[in-house]
């Protein structure tokens, strides 16, 4: 057989358990859940940043974020630094992207077509990197391809105000449609770039091809043809917390918003992820015209997740649940369907993943562990612990605790076989566990 094709799908902020095949009643998924019928879903697998750019530089290197400087948005991926994309470059792939990339943040411009020098430096053969949300809001002129879409198609004085507004006032609690029609939404121009890219490429030789939504990050922006599907929906109440034993910063973070207007934030939200679904469907219809389907690799995952109003919290930045775990389904040739692992996983771990699917060897050095052996049925088992780290703290998750280490703050542990949503710290009582995990971390992280 020839080398498979392999299909990343990534949206940004996607919190783990809003999928309908994560048992999301309230949210129409059918795409993502016909991908999980095909694929294995694992339902414990974490970022190793939950944020952007650390998260993202993590999947192109396969190491965690920290030990390459990367703990915030700031972070650049260094140049010197091996990616999966170079990799497959190098094996013989033609290695497409279309939508956010997040490995050099900072610089502000993304070039006309998306395809700035330095793209192909980090492996890309057929670039186009769109602006994330934010970035693409706040300027009145274009910085990449979208904007430039919206430009020629009259829109982005509109676009650019509509963000101005939200951002002078609350960017989480201005949760309005966008004036944009469904079309012009960035992850309506993204999912048509990869249908017809995907519809397009040559067959000489084997892709990877790394689709990147930008959404359902804030502002919570759905076109109105989306928010209408679910402006009375009944979506679950956010969790309510005391903040008792929680540190100070999270404290500082808490957003002061009605039981209302949390339920209006979580509609705005699903109806997003709604309109992402609808262009994996475009994406799934262009790979199965190719007749390509037996034989592509399919996996979706997002950067991190979204508090969503749980602990009075927004975004994410944070070490709880809806922040730290990710939705993550992988698909394709060999992989018995309708399966769900409770396997504890990373991020990283895709990267070594998909360099296996193509055949490659493991790469020497880095902190990625392929889930073929999950995938295979193998095993049921792939780590003990996950790991995650920002500016801020570090943090060890296992089956059944996790353990926050808040810099110049106070320690957070939790049971989470006993205590699910995070609302009882019990540091103080299980100094044992505390040590044993704080050993652990400084293995994992140094």
């Amino acid at each position: 057989m020839s080398k498979p094709n392999l299909l990343f799908i990534m949206d940004d902020q996607h919190r783990h358990d809003y999928l309908g095949s994560a048992g999301a009643y309230f949210l129409q998924t059918p795409n993502l859940d016909r991908l999980a019928a095909r694929g294995v879903r694992f339902s414990q697998c974490t970022t190793n940043a939950p944020v952007c750019a650390p998260a993202r530089i993590g999947l192109a290197s396969g190491m965690q974020p920290g030990r390459l400087g990367c703990l915030g948005n700031a972070g650049i991926l260094p140049q010197d630094t091996t990616t999966y994309y170079q990799r497959l470059r190098d094996a013989g792939y033609r290695v497409g992207c279309v939508g956010k990339l997040d490995l050099r943040k900072t610089d502000g411009y993304n070039g006309r077509y998306g395809d700035r020098p330095c793209t192909y430096g980090w492996g890309f053969t057929h670039p186009e990197e769109c602006e994330g949300k934010m970035h693409a809001g706040f300027s009145a002129t274009p910085v990449g391809p979208y904007t430039h879409y919206l430009q020629e198609k009259g829109q982005l004085q509109t676009f650019h105000e509509d963000y101005m507004r939200r951002s002078a006032s609350s960017w989480v609690a201005d949760c309005r449609d966008s004036p944009l029609a469904s079309e012009d939404c960035e992850d309506s121009y993204i999912g048509r770039r990869a249908a017809a890219w995907i519809e397009n490429a040559p067959d000489d030789f084997p892709w990877h091809y790394f689709v990147s939504f930008v959404g359902p990050h804030d502002p919570y922006d759905p076109p109105a043809e989306y928010g209408e599907r679910y402006r009375d929906a009944a979506v679950p109440p956010a969790i309510f917390d005391t903040l008792e034993g929680k540190p100070e910063w999270v404290k500082r973070r808490v957003e002061d918003l009605s039981p209302e207007q949390v339920a209006q934030t979580r509609r705005q939200y699903c109806a997003a992820i709604e309109l992402i679904d609808d262009q994996v469907g475009l994406i799934l219809a262009a790979l199965e015209k190719r007749g390509q389907l037996d034989n592509t690799y399919i996996v979706f995952a997002s950067d991190h997740g979204e508090l969503l109003g749980d602990h009075g919290l927004y975004t994410k930045s944070a070490a709880y649940e809806a922040s730290l775990r990710v939705p993550l389904i992988v698909a394709g040739p060999d992989i018995k369907g309708s399966r769900v692992s409770d396997a504890l996983c990373e991020l990283i771990d895709l990267n070594a993943t998909l360099c296996e699917f193509a055949g490659l060897g493991p790469q020497a050095g880095i902190d990625a562990r392929s889930l073929a052996p999950v995938l295979k049925e193998e095993t049921n088992t792939h780590r003990k612990e996950t790991v995650a780290a920002l500016q801020n703290f570090r943090c060890i998750r296992t089956a059944t605790h996790k353990y926050i280490q808040n810099y110049n703050d106070v320690d957070e542990l939790y049971n989470l076989s006993q205590d699910p949503d995070e609302r009882h710290n019990i540091a103080d009582e299980s100094p044992e566990l505390i040590g044993e995990f704080s050993r652990c971390l400084r293995q994992r992280l140094g």
